[in-house]
């Protein structure tokens, strides 16, 4: 069987963070997930790869006994016997000693590489099958099940109020509670809604990315929102009173005699639910936009004319 480079499947320089390993697994899974590629065989058998190499550069143990055995793989194979004997050591006259602490593999003659699960001969080579606890003797760890992501589309006004949503994921029906004041781009967890564990291990969990579509009448900037609001010219210049509908109702606003085009006026308390902080809010902007009449008659043209008369231009 051929080496593998796990570095090289999932794309990332031999010196990558665990974040960065994790950041390129997600995105080939994403890409290679077999709901995504019906009857795909070479989607399958990347998704496979990639899962098996974030299987072993996320963990640091593995990691580690991954990289210093790597560069010998070929050197080993070439050994008589290849690999471990029938005993669970190392065969084939290899010298193993510089993978292990003096010499041996601990107390229980078991593997230092620990059990890989359902994965490549080479997996199972390196990790399963060179000690009593790995594939070759029948046993196998427990492991997690793959986390799952998906994005779901919300209304503003729906992200404001939260609530109950069932969402279809993989086939299967889901009811969330969406806590008031979520923001676009945020994600939550749902645990245990991923891919079934290994092994009687736990299930992964499901990561759902909320995505809040543009809304017509406001603009949100963190937990504030920005409103423009149409008010007729004859109340900007005597003054009066107007209701506007805000997402939590309509209120009554006092619009203050030659009141200029653009002026802003500041509703506390009437923006956006700050997220999972009960009682508390952020503001409302209300951008005050002075309509001019249409469509004007005779007799109002003359009013007009008569005001401009009384207010000429220098």
């Amino acid at each position: 069987m051929d080496y593998k480079d796990y570095y090289k499947v999932l794309g990332v320089d031999k010196n990558a963070t665990t974040e960065q390993i994790k950041k390129a697994y997600r995105k080939l899974a994403r890409q290679h997930h077999p709901d995504v590629n019906p009857n795909d065989a070479e989607a399958e058998r990347r998704f496979k790869e990639a899962n098996e190499a974030n299987e072993v550069l996320s963990d640091p143990d593995k990691r580690k006994k991954y990289d210093q055995f790597g560069a010998d793989w070929q050197r080993y194979q070439q050994q008589p016997g290849g690999g471990a004997g029938r005993s669970g050591q190392p065969g084939g006259g290899f010298d193993w000693s510089q993978y292990t602490q003096g010499g041996d593999f601990g107390g229980g003659g078991g593997s230092p590489f620990g059990d890989g699960g359902d994965f490549s001969d080479f997996f199972g080579s390196l990790f399963g099958n060179m000690g009593g606890g790995g594939r070759g003797a029948g046993g196998s760890r427990p492991g997690a099940g793959q986390d799952l992501q998906a994005e779901l589309e919300i209304p503003l006004e729906e992200a404001y109020h939260g609530g109950p949503r069932t969402i279809t994921v993989n086939g299967k029906s889901l009811r969330l509670n969406i806590s008031p004041g979520i923001a676009d781009g945020q994600t939550i967890r749902l645990r245990d809604q991923g891919g079934p564990g290994r092994h009687g291990g736990p299930n992964g969990s499901l990561l759902i990315t909320f995505r809040i579509a543009s809304d017509a009448r406001y603009v949100r900037t963190g937990n504030d929102l920005t409103q423009d609001v149409p008010v007729s010219i004859y109340t900007a210049l005597l003054g009066g009173e107007q209701t506007v509908d805000t997402l939590s109702g309509p209120v009554k606003i006092k619009i203050k005699p030659e009141t200029a085009n653009s002026t802003r006026l500041r509703l506390r308390g009437k923006g956006f639910p700050v997220y999972k902080q009960d009682g508390q809010f952020g503001d409302l902007y209300l951008r005050l936009n002075l309509t001019l009449p249409q469509n004007l008659t005779d007799q109002e043209k003359e009013l007009f004319q008569q005001l401009a008369a009384l207010r000429p231009t220098t």
